[in-house]
């Protein structure tokens, strides 16, 4: 007779409690992840720009991640518990040694400080002198080959420099279609004190039309009511341009 042993019910093993354990790292990266997406340092620099935040979510943005029981925003916030100015005044191996940090984001916090000084202490980029010249030469170079006629314009400040330069209509130009108005806004938006208008002729040959003139003079009326000269209307040819000015029609 065969006997059969009693069976034991099996179980599954449990899960092992040391996988119970939150591993911290990623507790940390966590603890921003779930405010809300309004709430967290990059997401709002992205979506509202940098100046809606504060100091210490710029910072908390340089350091990555916090540590152990703080995330970025709380640790950054006592790095900045005597103020911006004396972090800033601080060394990276200082501020390397505080809990949480490291020569990572030390490195990080102290690099984007030089960065702010060097600005600060940089010279302005100053705008191209206008050439009459070589300015016509380029626009042969850039507009000869167009089908379409364009209309563009150079925006001068009052020591004749390059503030600007920018096309405002493009298609067959009826003068009459091309609001005074654009070109008066667009100078005053770049605060220039003269304008060089410039439009290609696809036919090639670079000599003004009646229009043209009468175009020019309402345009040159239009800025001076704003204290705006019109210094040049460059037509533009194949291989030769004409300027208004050098012809003294302006």
């Amino acid at each position: 007779m065969l006997i059969l042993s009693p069976t034991h019910p099996t179980h599954a093993p449990g899960p092992n409690p040391k996988s119970r354990i939150p591993n911290p790292e990623s507790r940390m990266n966590e603890s921003i992840a779930d405010l809300p997406l309004d709430d967290r340092p990059r997401e709002r620099l992205l979506t509202h720009g940098p100046e809606t935040l504060s100091d210490a979510e710029l910072i908390a943005i340089l350091l990555g991640s916090g540590m152990r029981g703080k995330n970025a925003i709380q640790l950054a916030r006592e790095l900045l518990q005597d103020g911006i100015s004396s972090l800033r005044r601080r060394e990276a191996t200082q501020i390397a040694k505080l809990a949480g940090i490291g020569p990572a984001k030390a490195s990080r916090v102290v690099a984007a400080f030089e960065v702010a000084r060097r600005l600060a202490n940089a010279e302005p980029d100053q705008p191209p002198l206008y050439d009459p010249e070589s300015f016509a030469r380029s626009l042969i170079s850039s507009y000869s080959h167009h089908v379409q006629e364009r209309l563009g314009a150079a925006f001068l400040d009052s020591r004749q420099r390059l503030l600007k330069q920018r096309e405002i209509y493009v298609g067959t130009i009826n003068h009459a279609a091309v609001s005074t108005r654009d070109v008066v806004r667009f100078a005053l938006e770049a605060n220039a004190t003269s304008v060089v208008l410039y439009h290609n002729h696809p036919s090639g040959d670079p000599s003004p039309s009646a229009e043209d003139l009468m175009f020019t003079r309402k345009i040159a009326e239009s800025l001076k009511l704003c204290d705006i000269d019109l210094a040049d209307h460059v037509v533009i040819g194949s291989h030769r341009y004409y300027s208004m000015r050098q012809r003294g029609q302006l």
